[in-house]
């Protein structure tokens, strides 16, 4: 048994170019799409490690841009080393963006592995203003979202797109700095998550191991907790994380079982 491997991952797309007759209130066509989305950057990185792993498409000329598909094996690599990944909005966007650009070059599914959205644990937990990394780095006091201030709003992708050496530093460290925040909102909010992935399955130790962030240093708890009327079991907290869990052996007797009565 080994330490968990967890991923923290965010990927940049090139927008869809389209034609179009107006701004507002326009349907699109298959016939209408000049240029499909593609992944233009992605940044990653190992939670317990320093280095940022960075790749992007620019540097060939604009006719290059939009083609990822040297990106994909870093990526595929990536994944299928992973246990557990851990993005922003990861479920509906990162996730299955590198999905759809993996199938379309060829690649079969990477190992399986686990998907902890930020965003969602946010959104299932806390009732924040917004659920946006922007907002929720802000809230929590952690590493802010780069603002490419540069390269404003939409500025950043339109000079990528044209292969501009200006902006592709940009674009790195904006894709860089995501995953710090997004690391930092992860490692605050973790200890909230009960549907974290359980980090224990992976220790070899023949100790209690918290489920939210692997640390030994657990402790029981005086009082128990019921789960769904079948009984009693023995709580306990995390002294790193603070993050609560209990016991998988059932505590009152078979006597008392036999008594209890059920809705």
């Amino acid at each position: 048994m080994t330490e968990p491997k967890i991923l923290v991952v965010d990927i940049e797309t090139a927008p869809l170019e389209l034609y179009g007759w107006k701004l507002f209130d326009e349907n699109f066509s298959l016939e209408q799409i000049k240029s499909d989305w593609t992944i233009l950057s992605f940044a990653a990185k190992w939670i317990g490690k320093k280095r940022i792993i960075y790749m992007d498409t620019g540097g060939r000329g604009k006719a290059q841009v939009r083609n990822d598909r040297k990106l994909m094996r870093p990526l595929w690599n990536l994944l299928n080393e992973a246990d557990v990944v851990v993005a922003q909005n990861g479920r509906k966007f990162d996730v299955r963006k590198i999905n759809a650009r993996l199938i379309a070059h060829g690649f079969t599914p990477p190992s399986p592995y686990r998907v902890v959205d930020t965003m969602l644990v946010a959104r299932r937990y806390f009732a924040f203003t917004s659920q946006k990394l922007a907002y929720t780095s802000k809230t929590l006091g952690v590493k802010p979202k780069d603002e490419h201030p540069e390269f404003p709003g939409f500025k950043l992708w339109a000079a990528v797109l044209e292969d501009d050496p200006r902006a592709w530093p940009v674009m790195r460290r904006y894709n860089k700095e995501d995953i710090l925040s997004t690391e930092e909102v992860y490692l605050k909010t973790r200890a909230w998550d009960q549907q974290h992935p359980n980090l224990g399955t992976f220790a070899a130790a023949e100790k209690h191991i918290c489920p939210h962030c692997g640390s030994e240093n657990v402790i029981g708890r005086n009082g128990w907790r019921e789960i769904k009327q079948q009984g009693v079991y023995k709580r306990y907290q995390c002294k790193d994380c603070g993050g609560w869990s209990r016991g998988k052996v059932m505590q009152n007797p078979i006597e008392k079982r036999r008594t209890q009565l059920a809705y």
